[in-house]
């Protein structure tokens, strides 16, 4: 037998402008000018024609809903559409969390070029109620955007137009660096060096000033940079080369977990026993991270609840709540394994010549 609803087994079509326009007694022009928000339609019309899309529950296309009900029901998310494990993970849970607070997924990236105000700006095209920005890639100016809507930035601060509402939410990854020298320095190693990644990435530069804020609180002077990193392991390995040949060198905090894992493969080819020799931290707790040999110290981030709480305050935002003061930090925490030690002593293969 037929559903309730069809005919023939077909679903049956709902109601179409033809019937908004007959019910409201107006033509189909006057419709679709109503339901697009264009000009030139008196207030008394207008209502007639709400009033009718209402009662016929006529469901236009998502610009005039959003018109007819004030929201899209759409948050845009500013990304890279990298397949690297931070920005995936980030992406993945903020996905999820937007979905469970009863919104749609709009994507924009940052690869290729785009810059972060082109890809807010194809958000704002789409029709969205709030934006995030979630490691985007720029060159490192002031960001300033157009966007009327709500911002909430998982990384640096950005300028918004007068009355357009921001915050920005995220794992503090200038203390998380911080965190990882020091725990470097408190082995005894007399200064820790750093393997950066990419500084057009705002995790990259936030990366590298904790881990100057380490060394400059702690008195330890600041050693030179390898070539700066990818990301990648190869990158890791080609700067692990380079500092493997340095023999004061007993200390690495790398940027991200698979440079770390480059920078161990050219320390064991070096001959420089870890943590025996060398000392080595990365960032992510990547899940291969506890396997590795020896398994990686590493600085963990909590995904699941910057995207939560990024969602949480925009959200708030969207319906007029005011932003929470300063940064809303997501705590990180350092995971100690094998990969680090003390600083060896008299007579252990490190102070051999």
């Amino acid at each position: 037998m037929p559903t309730s609803g069809t005919a023939g087994g077909r679903r049956r079509r709902g109601p179409g402008m033809t019937e908004v326009a007959r019910a409201a007694g107006v033509s189909q022009k006057t419709v679709s000018r109503v339901v697009n928000g264009e000009p030139h339609v008196s207030p008394e019309v207008r209502d007639r024609v709400l009033r009718a899309v209402r009662d016929l529950d006529y469901r236009p296309n998502t610009a005039a809903r959003a018109l007819l009900l004030g929201r899209y029901r759409r948050i845009g998310v500013v990304s890279l559409g990298s397949a690297l494990y931070g920005p995936a993970t980030l992406l993945i849970a903020l996905e999820r969390a937007i979905s469970r607070a009863g919104y749609s997924v709009a994507l924009a990236g940052t690869l290729e070029g785009h810059s972060v105000s082109a890809a807010v700006e194809a958000l704002l095209d789409q029709g969205v109620d709030g934006i995030v920005l979630s490691e985007p890639v720029d060159d490192g100016t002031p960001l300033r955007l157009t966007a009327e809507v709500p911002v909430i930035s998982l990384g640096e601060g950005v300028e918004l137009p007068p009355g357009a509402a921001g915050a920005v939410v995220g794992a503090d990854g200038v203390a998380a660096a911080r965190l990882a020298t020091e725990h470097l320095l408190s082995l005894g190693h007399h200064t820790v060096w750093h393997i950066p990644g990419p500084q057009d990435w705002w995790a990259a530069r936030d990366r590298l000033r904790g881990w100057r804020e380490a060394l400059a609180a702690a008195g330890t002077p600041e050693p030179p940079l390898p070539s700066p990193g990818d990301w990648s392991p190869a990158s890791g390995y080609a700067a692990g080369r380079q500092l493997a040949r340095l023999r004061d060198v007993t200390a690495v905090f790398a940027a991200n977990d698979d440079m770390a894992i480059g920078a161990l493969r050219a320390f064991a080819d070096a001959g420089r026993a870890v943590p025996g020799e060398v000392s080595v931290v990365g960032y992510d707790d990547i899940p291969a991270a506890a396997y590795l040999f020896p398994p990686l110290t590493t600085v963990r981030q909590n995904f699941a609840a910057v995207a939560e709480r990024a969602v949480e305050v925009l959200v708030g935002l969207i319906e007029g709540r005011p932003a929470p003061a300063g940064m809303a930090e997501r705590a990180v925490e350092l995971t100690v394994r094998g990969s680090t030690g003390p600083v060896a002593g008299p007579g252990s293969a490190r102070s051999r010549p």
